[in-house]
């Protein structure tokens, strides 16, 4: 009972922590986009048809004329109450845009992610266990070329092999799919495949080299001697005392490298025309539209932040030394 009153009152600091770490992103984002050149209405600037006492009247009541803390202000507080924006190329609220995308991208990251650890947990612990041996330099080769590779080359060649060639999968994601049943979900997964397998074979190959480091470090440890010693068998020593505790560190790394993994997902959906958060991010910065820019940085940040506090949390469970204090 203590331990889930402690637990608590942790998470609740935590997200306490995460107010004032948001509110300084949002101020650095909102700042850069302000200096930034460009103009959501410059195209109205350019176009005869719209008279000037117009622009001046969309400018004032879109408040793009006010100092850079004043207009924070009124986006902050508009935010607060549930207020994105709006989107002045799509025509519609930044809050709806976004959460069109974001589903798609969260799945693909989250499928993406599960493969990199699926892939890099078993491959790790196997090439630690037998370092030097055929299987550990194997691996650590394909590691190397695995995170050595941008992601748009390998989704480039995914598709010249699988789509092109062999013409198994389809190589632009479409939203409109018209199939029914079991008919719809085949075809979406099929359309994820490409995208799921280039961010997870990149994040993999690093976590399977990181999985290595750690679990050669704990392997040496004196309690797991110890462990052996007690007639313990090797593969629950192995899966028990070691695992658990070298994927601590992996967890860390995980949660740092969410940024990479997000920008990643950016070129990736480029690649493939996946309608998520990266492309619709793509599309309103070549366009100006600077409150859907502001929007889905300020989420993909507020994602990242997320993604570490689940990682403090996740440091508990794998090791009970740890206390949340």
């Amino acid at each position: 009972m203590q331990v889930h009153r402690v637990s608590r009152q942790y998470v609740i600091r935590k997200l306490l922590i995460m107010i004032p770490s948001l509110l300084g992103i949002s101020i650095v984002l909102f700042a850069l986009l302000a200096m930034a050149p460009g103009d959501p209405f410059d195209e109205l600037a350019t176009n005869p048809a719209v008279p000037p006492e117009v622009r001046a009247a969309l400018r004032a009541k879109f408040g793009l004329d006010d100092p850079i803390w004043m207009r924070y202000w009124h986006w902050l507080f508009a935010l607060l109450q549930g207020d994105w924006g709006f989107s002045f190329v799509s025509r519609m609220d930044v809050s709806t845009l976004i959460m069109q995308r974001l589903p798609v991208t969260l799945v693909v990251i989250g499928a993406s992610q599960i493969l990199a650890i699926l892939i890099a947990i078993p491959v790790g612990v196997l090439a630690a266990t037998r370092p030097y041996s055929l299987f550990d330099q194997i691996a650590n080769t394909f590691a190397f070329i695995g995170f050595s590779l941008p992601t748009f080359f390998t989704g480039l060649v995914l598709i010249l092999i699988f789509s092109i060639q062999l013409d198994w999968l389809p190589f632009v994601y479409r939203a409109d799919i018209t199939a029914t049943g079991w008919a719809f979900y085949w075809e979406h997964i099929k359309q994820s495949i490409m995208p799921v397998t280039v961010l997870g074979l990149f994040q993999g190959a690093a976590l399977v080299r990181f999985v290595r480091s750690s679990v050669l470090d704990v392997i040496r440890l004196d309690y797991v001697t110890t462990a052996r010693s007690k007639g313990i068998g090797e593969r629950k020593v192995i899966t028990r005392h070691v695992v658990r505790t070298a994927l601590i560190p992996v967890v860390t790394l995980v949660a740092l490298q969410m940024p990479i993994v997000f920008s990643g997902a950016i070129v990736t959906e480029q690649i493939f025309r996946v309608p998520g958060i990266g492309s619709l991010l793509i599309t309103s910065m070549l366009s100006n539209d600077t409150p859907v820019v502001m929007g889905v940085t300020f989420v993909s940040a507020c994602l990242v932040v997320i993604f570490n506090l689940i990682a403090d949390i996740l440091y508990g469970w794998l090791d009970p030394r740890i206390a949340f204090r």
